[in-house]
């Protein structure tokens, strides 16, 4: 009954978000332009019209590029041409300025601030972050990446992250969680990480459950010398590396990591969601997570924080640490603005 009334309150919340990012923002801004109001039933007919192919394309994984833009990009231009017409709202509320003025002005600020973001969701930035322990005798660099979605994005992307990766000196490959995504996506893309000289370990983020017949898909990363650690560790020298599967409840999660530890070694904690570091940091070193994109397009980042007290960046309390990550790549639309797609490059420091 539940999953019933979960999945009613989901398609009305979906019917609104496609009016308001949609429909809403184009009709003010052809009324703003030619001084023409669309009628209600219109509007209505619209809604109804995109409402039945944005669902359309969710519930079937359709891989039709076109009806996939439209999906995607809409969403992301649909979200900021929302916010400046209701900015311009409210400020012809106040001022008394021609509205084909604002109009001209809201539509010039809507095509720079999505152009911006397309080229900003194109780029791959190399953060460091240094952590210093004295569980270990020597230092160690590692990278970390997380939601490259492959499938949303392209091959081309992946590449333009490993081609990153194979620059800088490191011991082990990290990912964490949504590698691929419920997209259309060629499962020969991921021959790239052939190309990873060093060992590659990866836990499933929520997305790799979208994916139809996920268990053989995730089953083939091993062919790409993937290692998929599922409520699971390995040893690798001195850190004991504790992959935690998404796909359970946050408690189970807990008692895994719990179960997993090792007092006398460095403990880290890969983990897609950074919703359980509260629980854990007393049995945690570091814990490496993403999920969140920093919100990717500004002021989601809010939203995000409503569901994720632990958004992006370094977090610390006592000897323990959580960085979570705005991620590798975009989910949904291809835009970033206020955030950017990212690689860590950790550098795990012995101290005496």
């Amino acid at each position: 009954m539940y999953q019933r009334l979960y999945r009613y309150l989901f398609y009305i919340i979906l019917f609104l978000l496609t009016y308001l990012f949609y429909i809403f923002p184009f009709e003010t801004l052809s009324k703003y332009l030619s001084n023409e109001t669309t009628s209600y039933e219109y509007s209505i007919i619209n809604t109804i019209i995109f409402f039945i192919l944005i669902v359309f394309y969710l519930r079937s994984h359709s891989t039709f590029k076109p009806l996939k833009i439209f999906v995607y990009e809409g969403l992301g231009i649909g979200f900021i041409s929302f916010l400046i017409i209701s900015i311009s709202l409210l400020f012809n509320s106040f001022i008394s300025i021609s509205e084909k003025y604002i109009g001209v002005m809201s539509l010039l600020i809507i095509m720079m601030i999505s152009i911006y973001g397309m080229f900003n969701a194109r780029k791959v930035l190399l953060k460091k972050i240094n952590v210093e322990t004295s569980k270990i005798n020597k230092n160690y660099n590692i990278i970390f990446i997380s939601d490259v979605h492959l499938g949303t994005n392209t091959s081309k992307h992946l590449s333009k992250i490993l081609s990153k990766i194979e620059t800088l000196e490191y011991d082990f490959l990290l990912i964490g969680g949504d590698l691929i995504d419920s997209s259309s996506f060629k499962l020969n893309d991921l021959n790239l990480f052939n190309n990873i000289k060093k060992d590659i370990y990866f836990v499933n983020g929520n997305h790799e459950y979208y994916l139809k017949d996920f268990k053989n898909k995730i089953e083939q990363l091993k062919k790409f010398k993937i290692k998929v650690l599922k409520n699971s560790s390995i040893q690798i020298n001195e850190i004991n590396l504790i992959g935690i599967d998404d796909l359970q409840s946050k408690y189970s999660k807990i008692k895994f990591v719990e179960k997993l530890n090792k007092k006398n070694l460095f403990n880290l904690v890969l983990s897609h969601k950074p919703d359980i570091w509260d629980n854990i940091k007393g049995k945690s070193d570091l814990m490496l997570s993403g999920h969140t994109h920093n919100g990717q397009i500004f002021p989601f980042n809010f939203l995000v924080k409503l569901k994720f007290k632990f958004i992006y960046g370094i977090y610390e309390y006592k000897n323990s640490k959580l960085y979570v990550s705005s991620g590798s790549g975009c989910w949904g639309p291809k835009l970033r603005i206020g955030s950017s797609n990212e690689i860590i490059n950790i550098q795990l420091t012995k101290i005496s």
